[in-house]
């Protein structure tokens, strides 16, 4: 007899859920919502698998609520997405939300119905793409907003953040303007791609937690989880590593310090001197 498949690892294990986050990264077409929990799994462990089901039961309840194939283009698209999860159910973000880790975790934006604009794009996306509606995401910088139609022709922006707000290109230009005080590209109106947007949900949580050193240990699986992408700056292995230093995790700080100098020594010879350097002064501190 063939030998029984091993059963799957259990998603409320650690090490399974970040098993299955890499998997799912490297999938042929990446489920973003579930990217998104597992990242919120890491943030609150006491979600567990039927948290993760509950989820994704309630985006396609939503989605289950919209018309269907609705006359009037991406405009009509936009406008039912914005009554039914801005209006009848009050997504929407404010000033406050930036300084809460729940605003980047999908589970708890979904509970609270408020989150930061990348999450609640993707509440909007997830929403509207089992709707089939034509959606995308729309990375301009500072501000994530989302893209009904085709992103190189007939197509609008909506802003979940504003409760959905339509947005003319004068509005998008001015939230580019107010966030980098540059002008707005075609290029920044592009479809994301949705490891792109993943990255910059743990981008956003590293930073959250950067200025708050209290909670290094949420920006160290942020950036334990941006490392498991299949491409990520190489930068953040030595951002990882002069955190273990800064928690006094000093060999396991020193090793990886010395690691990424071999990464970079080829490419910047001075740079791999200065940071196995650093690396020496790591090891110093446990004398």
């Amino acid at each position: 007899m063939p030998p029984e498949p091993e059963p799957e690892p259990a998603p409320d294990d650690p090490a399974a859920r970040r098993r299955l986050f890499a998997e799912a990264a490297r999938a042929e077409r990446p489920d973003l919502a579930l990217l998104c929990l597992l990242i919120g799994a890491e943030g609150d462990p006491g979600l567990d698998q039927a948290g993760i089901d509950a989820v994704q039961i309630e985006l396609d309840d939503l989605a289950g609520q919209l018309p269907y194939a609705p006359t009037g283009g991406p405009g009509a698209w936009a406008r039912n997405l914005a009554e039914l999860l801005g209006t009848r159910y009050g997504y929407r973000g404010a000033p406050a939300d930036y300084r809460r880790l729940e605003s980047s975790l999908l589970h708890q934006v979904v509970r609270r119905r408020r989150g930061l604009p990348i999450l609640l794009s993707v509440v909007w996306m997830e929403v509207a793409r089992r709707a089939g509606a034509p959606v995308y995401g729309v990375a301009l910088p500072g501000h994530f907003v989302v893209g009904f139609g085709d992103p190189y022709g007939a197509h609008v922006l909506a802003d979940p953040f504003a409760g959905g707000r339509l947005l003319t290109d004068d509005d998008a230009a001015l939230l580019v303007a107010g966030a980098t005080g540059g002008r707005l590209t075609a290029r920044m109106t592009a479809a994301a791609d949705p490891l792109d947007i993943v990255a910059r949900v743990l981008n956003n949580i590293r930073a959250w937690a950067q200025a708050r050193p209290e909670h290094s240990a949420v920006q160290l699986w942020a950036l334990d989880l941006s490392l498991l992408l299949p491409s990520h700056p190489a930068r953040l292995r030595h951002e990882r590593a002069q955190l273990l230093v800064q928690r006094g995790e000093f060999l396991a700080g020193a090793a990886e310090l010395e690691e990424y100098a071999r990464v970079v020594e080829a490419v910047e010879p001075a740079g791999a001197t200065a940071i196995r350097r650093q690396a020496a002064a790591a090891r110093a501190m446990l004398n």
